[in-house]
């Protein structure tokens, strides 16, 4: 399904007549869904790989995983009795106010957008997750890929060292989140696309190889593994076997790039202005990757915002250093020259409800709630959707899961409604119903 183009009429310098440049690459991340294997060879090409680094965009996706409040976030209700005991603070947008507890993004909200009316369908955390995760309802017999997984097919830097998808987590646990981890991240685009989880325990196994395998056996035992692979995929003809070998390549890169990942050896001062947790320290390694050309990054932080008990409390921990960590990376991507070439999302997969439960905490609430988006391809200091006066209900343009992904798409230069190439199955897009984009949000 790749977009045909016709040569530019007219005269053009001799170097170009290698490659139409500008029209392949507006082709490639427009929609094209051809095999990565099949570009290869492209990047042996200067002219096309000088090309496709200025084209290239990025998303850092900060999951909020277990579902942040809306209530002590991005749509404050104070003095209703839905609204808690915070504040509601002024910011940069002209009316806007936001949660006390984000001065820091109050400040900057001239750089940010904010979608109020978020309503979706699934309010157990696996379902949610897999909703949000993958941006369409679940289709029988099918797994389609999550959007990192989608992105890193659509926005995939073949020569470069770094996943296409990086997962930073910092918490292998046993909670809704970990059984979704467990799960098929990739669905029908291939090991290739699966994230590379990092984090916690997982950071460890980048240099272990090294340290304990002599490099002789190392490359003996690559060598001996192409070999199979390459044999198996030639007999059996086999994709599975190819998607494979493209996955252990692109590990075997990032090994030889493993200081890229060492959060450690980044500037002290940064590290500080981040702050000390395991979720700021990823979400700074996320900006270091995406300036070292990672596609896409999504930074997550275990169940923390799933507050049944003590909401008010834990939540005046937990969002200021959302505060801080939001105010560092969109301003360093600002001072970069990042930020229109970077997407940055942050949500969870629903909201928390407008009352509180008996151990003052707040449930499960997909039927209002918000996010915020900023960057690549999007205005800024946008507040879009409403609810009502006590957050019950969306009173002002509703949006899905399909809107939203639509949404991410447009804004990173994706055709949203391209199909997926998948020969002898039924059609699927990258969205389905045609869902629109949030207009109000795009450039």
């Amino acid at each position: 399904m790749n977009p045909k183009t016709s040569p530019p009429a007219g005269q053009c310098r001799t170097d170009e007549h290698q490659m139409h440049r500008r029209l392949f690459l507006k082709g490639l991340t427009g929609g094209a869904l051809a095999s990565a294997a099949s570009f290869a060879g492209l990047f042996h090409n200067p002219l096309f790989a000088e090309e496709t680094k200025k084209a290239q965009k990025h998303c850092i996706l900060l999951w909020l995983c277990g579902a942040p409040s809306q209530f002590e976030t991005w749509d404050p209700k104070p003095g209703r009795p839905t609204g808690g005991p915070f504040r509601s603070i002024p910011t940069k947008i002209p009316g806007v106010h936001f949660s006390s507890l984000l001065p820091k993004c109050a400040g900057m909200a001239d750089k940010l957008n904010v979608v109020r009316s978020m309503k979706t369908t699934q309010s157990e955390h696996l379902q949610a997750i897999n909703l949000l995760q993958r941006g369409n309802p679940d289709r029988a017999g099918f797994t389609r890929p999550t959007l990192g997984c989608s992105l890193s097919q659509a926005m995939g830097q073949l020569d470069s060292p770094i996943p296409n998808f990086v997962f930073l987590d910092p918490i292998p646990g046993g909670n809704e989140f970990e059984s979704f981890k467990a799960g098929n991240w990739a669905g029908w685009l291939g090991a290739e696309h699966a994230p590379v989880r990092l984090g916690g325990e997982y950071t460890q196994l980048l240099n272990a190889a090294a340290e304990t395998i002599p490099q002789h056996d190392l490359e003996s035992r690559e060598t001996l593994r192409r070999f199979l692979t390459a044999k198996y995929e030639r007999d059996r003809k086999s994709t599975v076997a190819r998607s494979q070998n493209a996955a252990f390549e692109r590990m075997k890169g990032m090994a030889a790039s493993a200081d890229l990942f060492d959060v450690n050896k980044l500037p002290a001062k940064d590290r500080e202005r981040y702050g000390p947790g395991s979720f700021a320290q990823h979400s700074l390694m996320a900006r270091h990757l995406v300036e070292n050309g990672a596609p896409f990054v999504m930074v997550a932080n275990g169940m923390n915002w799933d507050n049944h008990v003590f909401q008010h409390e834990i939540h005046q921990m937990l969002v200021p250093e959302l505060d801080r960590v939001l105010f560092n990376l969109v301003n360093d991507l600002e001072e970069r020259g990042l930020l229109d070439s970077t997407l940055v999302i942050a949500m969870g997969e629903f909201g928390r409800t407008p009352w509180m439960n008996a151990a003052r905490g707040r449930d499960h609430y997909p039927n209002a709630w918000s996010l915020m988006m900023t960057g690549c391809g999007l205005k800024r200091g946008v507040v879009t959707g409403a609810t009502d006066a006590d957050g019950v209900d969306v009173i002002e343009k509703p949006f899905n899961e399909q809107n939203l992904f639509a949404t991410i798409f447009t804004a990173l230069g994706i055709n949203p409604y391209a199909e997926y190439d998948l020969p002898g199955q039924p059609t699927f897009h990258r969205v389905e119903n045609k869902a629109e984009p949030i207009r109000d949000l795009l450039a």
